[in-house]
């Protein structure tokens, strides 16, 4: 049984695999915006930004343009959900002697293989704007494993936002809060310069810790107790993502 998923697993990955081989600007599109934005904070805004400390601005601000290229690349998988909904493929998929979960997980493990290439190319941007970073193999391994983990939580809330949508408008604009998440917490700028209840929430969403983690593993510091924060923000997220999105994939195909 478990062969047989893995194995429509793989054939379902590789057909929405095929679709964005066929549509490269998806990806090219999904990096565009937050390189644009690299481009504003670094050489417009970012001679006027006080971080606390040495490190160039490029390398404080990359983890959470990482994070907003994440966020603007699961659009696309509830667009692609969305659209399999609307022109019945799901049915049809139900007629076949398939295992139903392969379904949702060949939109998910795309997400992350063209996510993952639209990151490539931001990181490769910052290193022609001066992104520089002695951080370890293992490091890079961390880092990796946080930014799959997030890709992983935000897919699912993706996929319940592909099942549930009435328009393919609202399919996609439910990553407008997520991306816009990021600017509200260490992103760009440190917390304690914000306003009290502002730099409260900063500092207590799930965005900070993850940002901070990635910054530390990127100047070879120890992150301390903040990646044990961020690991447990995404593991909860992603449970009651894939609870939620498996519960509306049920009520969608029953």
């Amino acid at each position: 049984m478990t062969s047989h998923v893995l194995t429509d697993t793989r054939v379902l990955t590789g057909r929405s695999l095929r679709h964005i081989s066929r549509s490269p600007d998806t990806i090219i599109t999904t990096a565009v915006t937050p390189i644009a934005l690299m481009l504003l904070f670094v050489y417009v805004f970012g001679g006027a930004i006080d971080t606390g400390s040495d490190e160039s601005y490029v390398n404080y601000m990359l983890p959470g343009i990482l994070l907003i290229t994440i966020a603007s690349g699961i659009a696309y998988t509830a667009y692609r959900l969305f659209l399999d909904m609307q022109g019945g493929i799901f049915e049809r998929f139900q007629s076949m002697p398939i295992a139903r979960s392969s379904v949702l997980w060949g939109h998910v493990l795309t997400s992350l293989v063209a996510n993952l290439a639209s990151i490539v190319i931001v990181i490769g941007v910052a290193l022609l704007m001066g992104f520089r970073t002695g951080a370890s193999v293992g490091a890079w391994l961390a880092v990796a494993g946080i930014l799959a983990l997030f890709t992983l939580a935000l897919t699912w809330l993706a996929v319940v936002a592909g099942l549930s949508a009435k328009t393919v408008d609202g399919a996609s604009a439910f990553s407008y809060p997520l991306i816009f998440l990021p600017f509200i917490s260490s992103a760009f700028v440190p917390t304690d310069t914000m306003p009290g209840p502002v730099a409260w929430f900063a500092e207590n969403q799930p965005v900070t810790s993850i940002v901070d983690t990635i910054r530390a593993l990127f100047a070879e510091q120890p992150p301390g107790n903040d990646i044990w924060i961020a690991l447990a923000w995404l593991v909860v997220i992603l449970a009651v993502a894939y609870a939620a999105a498996i519960a509306a994939y049920r009520r969608k195909t029953s």
